[in-house]
């Protein structure tokens, strides 16, 4: 019955994935037809030429990103949940988009002022992202072995937050006015930046961290049973905290790099999977996280596009979202 479940939430999650994926193509400040969308996507003509610019040029790159990005991050926070077998384990929470940040912040602020998009999406930023994340992850990690506690792992973190956020602001403070503003208009998150050119760094990127984190499924089920069991049933431990330091690295590095520090989807979409599909099973929750992370992060961003004109930041949008799911976990926990 609890693989049946799983089944039937896996196609709920995808025929919503379709849905929403489309919607995404013909919402916006100008409304396209689902038909002239399907034209276009097929290769055929749309009513209006302009429509088939709007799509494929600017709609399209975007619910891509979405697509990716929510799946990532969302496979990032369930990977961390069961590493450190903490509800509220997450790449944001933990410091480790802090870490991509500050990498994104060293390789943005120390360019040329005129260079910002043609370095925003290139693989120098991922790199820096990248390395970010690992370092940082490596880092609370290590801290993990020496504290005991979920709160004082979660300040641990906080204060690697603290300590990026610091540098960063040091280097914000000594440099040119344009950077800075390219900065912050980085760090409050957009799926909107990102061209097809783009893509083809990003989804590769992003596609080897998702693979990686498939593959690690049975290990983490071992995890959740505590390092010297999963140690006596053979587990290689060692092994499996680099491999997920790498694949979390990766995939939290590369949506920062290109879409900004996005928050709360690492932290929801795994407690919305495991209270709909009933299973603490990774070989089923991996798959759902994946499906579930991009269709709310596509229904973050058609959100947050419509008041029309004015396009919210995206972390409001996803805050909204996420921030209940959170304070629900936390309240249950205390409950039990």
């Amino acid at each position: 019955m609890k693989n049946q479940r799983a089944i039937l939430w896996l196609m709920a999650f995808a025929l919503s994935l379709g849905l929403l994926f489309f919607l995404e193509l013909a919402n916006g400040s100008v409304r396209i037809p689902f038909a002239d969308v399907a034209t276009i996507l097929t290769g055929g003509q749309a009513q209006k030429a302009t429509w088939t610019t709007i799509v494929l040029q600017f709609r399209l790159p975007r619910a891509i990103t979405a697509l990716f990005a929510g799946a990532a991050l969302a496979v990032s926070g369930l990977s961390l949940q069961a590493l450190f077998r903490n509800p509220l384990a997450g790449p944001y929470v933990l410091g480790i988009s802090s870490g991509a940040s500050l990498g994104v912040a060293l390789v943005v602020l120390s360019a040329g002022t005129g260079q910002w998009l043609n370095l925003a999406g290139s693989l120098s930023s991922v790199v820096a992202a990248s390395f970010g994340a690992a370092f940082t992850l490596g880092f609370v990690l290590l801290g993990s072995r020496r504290v005991q506690g979920m709160a004082t792992l979660l300040l641990f973190g906080l204060m690697i937050g603290y300590v990026t956020g610091a540098l960063v602001n040091l280097l914000v403070y000594f440099s040119a006015p344009e950077q800075v503003q390219a900065y912050v208009l980085w760090t409050i998150g957009s799926f909107a930046g990102v061209s097809m050119e783009q893509l083809q760094v990003l989804v590769p990127a992003l596609s080897v961290g998702l693979v990686a984190s498939l593959f690690l499924a049975k290990p983490l089920n071992l995890l959740l049973l505590g390092e010297e069991q999963a140690r006596t049933l053979g587990l290689r431990i060692r092994a499996t905290r680099f491999g997920i330091i790498v694949s979390t690295a990766l995939l939290a590095g590369g949506v920062t790099a290109f879409c900004g520090p996005v928050a709360f989807l690492d932290l929801a979409v795994p407690h919305l999977c495991r209270g709909l599909l009933r299973t603490a099973d990774h070989r089923w929750l991996m798959p759902a996280a994946a499906l579930l992370g991009a269709t709310l992060a596509l229904f973050a961003d058609l959100l947050a596009q419509l008041p029309g004109s004015l396009i919210l930041p995206l972390n409001t949008v996803t805050a909204l979202i996420g921030a209940p799911v959170v304070v629900f976990v936390i309240f249950r926990n205390q409950r039990t």
